[in-house]
């Protein structure tokens, strides 16, 4: 089946675009997959059909990111949300084993960055009494609008159960240019719900990567979780636990979904095999790192136009803007309506901004075609020729 263009261009920030030729071959195995008669979601998630595809999946993941041999990768449920959780259920776990028969109460570090880890830490703090900001931006700057330099920085050095971070911050518009340092011996925790796949990086620096499935992977309803073999812990129950150490809930643990190959109970079927699509899709492009580079250039050409316009505004420091999200304001505000509706008009669609936050938000994830950026911003131009 031959791609068409499509109606919209969907910039939205997730759920999110997916490539055109992923949904057309979902179309077409809809009604009969693998010739088994049946639909992808009809067939039985204990069969030898499923454990196939469920297996070049993480494959390809792991092709794709270059996962070392000594990392799981698990697909779970519940949002990046329910992985603010897990992270300390299970790492308070971890470190318990590097740390026996002695008092415990070890801190979590976390980096507030944005909307989306000041939400992860908030969690962590109602689950255990021992949270520590590292940075919170917005406390020390006023708004999210960059990442303050290491010397700022209040990390718990080898004590801490582990350190967090949000790699990009959807709602914001905040993006790491970097891997933050810490001690060797803490795990790394990243939140790449909204970046991953979109660039290169090493795997290995990270304890746990996590990544809810509908900004850059493909549709909501499965969370990809890339573990460290040795943070994986043995859930222990209330009869046996540790004070200090919270029991890890069945569903939560990376150890029992690791052992059962992601289907201890029934996984979100259909949403594995549209990632699997889009994982297969990303390799035929050249993988991350030809995808990468269309990334910058899409970016690129967007914070250009903003940074040369009169009327268009971003609030973001330049070394910290996200290829991914970039959200910007019109000077005045009063144009911002029509500039959707003009957008909407054109066939571009979901480029309001979080309301948390106003405004217009460019997402540009890997489903983004460079034609679709080039329309936009070729739109963008004559809306500032109308209004300058």
């Amino acid at each position: 089946m031959s791609s068409t263009k499509p109606k919209v261009y969907n910039f939205g920030a997730g759920p999110a675009a997916i490539p055109l030729n992923v949904l057309e071959k979902a179309q077409k195995d809809l009604l009969n997959y693998e010739n088994t008669g049946m639909s992808v979601m009809e067939i039985s998630h204990r069969s030898k059909t499923f454990d196939n595809l469920l297996n070049k999946a993480k494959q390809d993941l792991k092709t794709l990111l270059q996962v070392p041999e000594n990392y799981k990768i698990l697909f779970m449920q519940g949002g990046g949300l329910t992985q603010f959780s897990a992270i300390v259920y299970n790492l308070l776990a971890a470190k318990r084993q590097q740390v026996p028969g002695e008092e415990f109460n070890p801190p979590l570090d976390y980096f507030v960055t944005g909307s989306w880890s000041a939400k992860a830490a908030d969690e962590a703090k109602r689950l255990y009494n021992n949270v520590n900001i590292v940075i919170d931006v917005k406390k020390s700057k006023g708004s999210f609008e960059s990442i303050p330099p290491k010397e700022e920085w209040k990390l718990s050095g080898s004590k801490a159960a582990f350190v967090y971070y949000c790699d990009n911050e959807t709602i914001n518009g905040v993006e790491f240019p970097f891997i933050p340092e810490v001690d060797p011996s803490v795990p790394l925790v990243c939140d790449m719900s909204s970046n991953i796949l979109s660039r290169k990086f090493d795997v290995s620096k990270f304890g746990v990567i996590y990544a809810g499935a509908q900004k850059n992977i493909g549709t909501p309803g499965v969370t990809v979780v890339i573990v460290r073999d040795d943070l994986l812990t043995k859930p222990k129950s209330v009869n046996d636990q540790d004070k200090g150490v919270p029991v890890v809930p069945v569903m939560l643990s990376y150890k029992i979904i690791a052992d059962h190959n992601s289907v201890y109970n029934t996984p979100p079927m259909f949403p594995i095999y549209i990632s699997g699509l889009v994982f297969e899709w990303l390799l035929d492009q050249g993988g991350v790192e030809a995808i990468e580079k269309i990334n910058n250039e899409k970016s690129t050409k967007i914070y250009d136009l903003i940074d040369k316009s009169k009327i268009y505004r971003s609030p973001i420091e330049k070394p910290y803007r996200s290829r991914m999200n970039a959200p910007f304001r019109i000077v005045p505000e009063e144009l911002e309506k029509e500039f959707l509706t003009g957008a909407e008009e054109l066939g571009m669609v979901q480029l309001k901004g979080h309301r948390s936050v106003g405004g217009i938000r460019i997402s540009m994830y890997n489903a983004i075609t460079l034609d679709a950026i080039d329309l936009l911003i070729n739109y963008m131009i004559e809306f500032e020729k109308k209004h300058n």
